[in-house]
């Protein structure tokens, strides 16, 4: 993944220093606000345009890999947290869940950050927010029009979804020949999250609109994750330069 993250206020020089210089730093300022998290979302552009399924693929590969090469896995598992709310832009949950874990954030932005031992994390852009260039999937998003109307017959069955907005699970009882499309409206009506702010992934892929439930192969009691997505508001926004 290419390009720099342009982060236009210098926050503190002391992302420069080594791991231990830091950590003194730190330890003396730990309420200080140069250390909370930047309530911005940042802006990049990928070398090689990504699809969304293949974005959630490599955000799980890093996810899953991480922790067996260097840090503690509590902290990599609380910046994952932190990370799916700071994109959903629940900015005080991710502060949240930072405190909690004892991290710090010089720069404000989880790309770069440190537990209170001084050591160091270092999370990838594509883990924190979508590209600018993401390519839409053929089978990602498709028109109510097309995916709206359910297919008569089918099994009667029991999704356990997990959502990004609330960190909840939800059941929601669907048809095996449901599209997701048509699941996507029901879970709208259930709990009142417009269709079109949907994304649902399950095993890392993005499950179409058009595909159907019996289609996606989830076995009984497993998790689908569905990715809210925040609606259109003005705010402050980083480039990549």
């Amino acid at each position: 993944m290419g390009g720099c993250i342009g982060l236009g206020r210098n926050r503190s020089a002391v992302v420069e220093n080594s791991s231990g210089s830091l950590s003194r730093t730190i330890s003396g300022n730990q309420h200080n606000k140069t250390y909370r998290l930047a309530h911005e979302t940042i802006r990049w552009k990928s070398d090689v345009p990504l699809t969304e399924g293949q974005l959630r693929s490599k955000r799980d590969e890093f996810w899953d890999t991480a922790p067996a090469f260097e840090g503690r896995k509590e902290i990599w598992d609380a910046l994952r947290a932190a990370a799916v709310a700071a994109e959903a832009r629940d900015y005080d949950l991710a502060q949240a869940i930072l405190d909690g874990a004892g991290v710090f954030v010089p720069n404000g932005y989880i790309t770069d950050c440190y537990d209170q031992l001084g050591e160091r994390y270092q999370v990838p852009i594509y883990c924190l927010s979508y590209p600018i260039n993401i390519v839409k999937e053929d089978n990602g998003r498709d028109s109510p029009a097309e995916c709206s109307e359910p297919v008569e017959g089918g099994a009667e069955t029991v999704l356990k979804l997990r959502l990004s907005n609330s960190f909840s699970d939800v059941k929601m009882t669907v048809y095996s020949r449901d599209t997701i499309g048509v699941c996507k409206k029901k879970l709208q009506s259930q709990e009142g999250i417009e269709a079109s702010r949907q994304r649902w992934f399950f095993g890392g892929k993005l499950l179409g609109d058009k595909l159907h439930v019996e289609e996606a192969k989830i076995p009984t009691g497993y998790v689908v994750q569905v990715i809210v997505n925040v609606e259109n508001s003005p705010g402050p926004a980083k480039r990549a330069l």
